[in-house]
């Protein structure tokens, strides 16, 4: 039966498979916040040891490595984030520690890109960061490699360029809280699906990036991924 919608229904967003003729389905897009100790320094807060935090990117916000995008409307301030990023492949909830990689589909490079001026704004007045963190094309995502071919990565370099200058350069054993920890706190607060991403934080060395600014990145034995800033788009 044909469903009686009042507009067309918008389509998933989906993210390429390396190797695969397939794509990965978008559901939802979690980032953890403060997950390395540098970064959290460098944005004047403490590191939270008790558990995680999260905020939500709509599903929307994600585009592919490799595009151009325009700087986004209502800041001056815009920062790049370099991250790993976890794709769930098998729906769970309160999972174990134990059994957190059986829900790992595969694995990809990030960018979490922020209104950083808006952020503070939001965070120095005990509001959401909305604003700073989920907007259109703020979500930027290299292709997904799965976990069958590279195992679950524990160590390597994670490393961000901008016009070829390098600006973070980390590595992903310090995360704070490891990718098994992650997937088994946040599936006792959601049913995560398949379909769901999970940023999982960015090391020290954030910044503004102007238009006209190539953003490259790259995680050891997982993916490259790159940006190009454009022009403020016109009305």
């Amino acid at each position: 039966m044909t469903e009686n919608l009042l507009f067309e229904k918008p389509q998933v967003p989906t993210v390429t498979i390396k190797g695969s003729p397939k794509k990965f389905p978008v559901k939802r897009v979690f980032c953890v916040g403060r997950n390395y100790e540098a970064h959290a320094r460098e944005m004047g807060v403490e590191v939270d040891r008790e558990q995680p935090f999260y905020f939500i990117k709509t599903a929307f916000a994600v585009i592919p490595s490799g595009s151009h995008i325009p700087y986004p409307p209502g800041t001056d301030n815009y920062h790049y984030e370099m991250e790993l990023v976890i794709a769930i492949g098998k729906d769970g909830f309160n999972i174990s520690v134990e059994k957190a990689h059986d829900h790992i589909y595969g694995y990809a490079a990030g960018l979490d890109m922020t209104r950083r001026d808006l952020q503070l704004v939001a965070r120095e007045k005990g509001r959401p960061w909305d604003l700073g963190k989920d907007f259109e094309q703020s979500a930027v995502i290299s292709e997904i490699v799965p976990a069958s071919e590279i195992g679950h990565p524990e160590s390597g370099a994670i490393e961000l360029q901008v016009n070829g200058a390098v600006k973070q350069s980390a590595d992903i054993d310090l995360l704070i809280w490891k990718i098994p920890e992650i997937i088994a706190h946040l599936s006792r607060f959601y049913h995560l699906s398949a379909g769901d991403l999970i940023y999982t934080g960015t090391p020290a060395g954030v910044g503004p990036v102007v238009a006209g600014d190539r953003i490259t990145g790259s995680i050891a034995n997982v993916a490259n991924i790159e940006l190009t800033i454009d022009n403020p788009a016109v009305d």
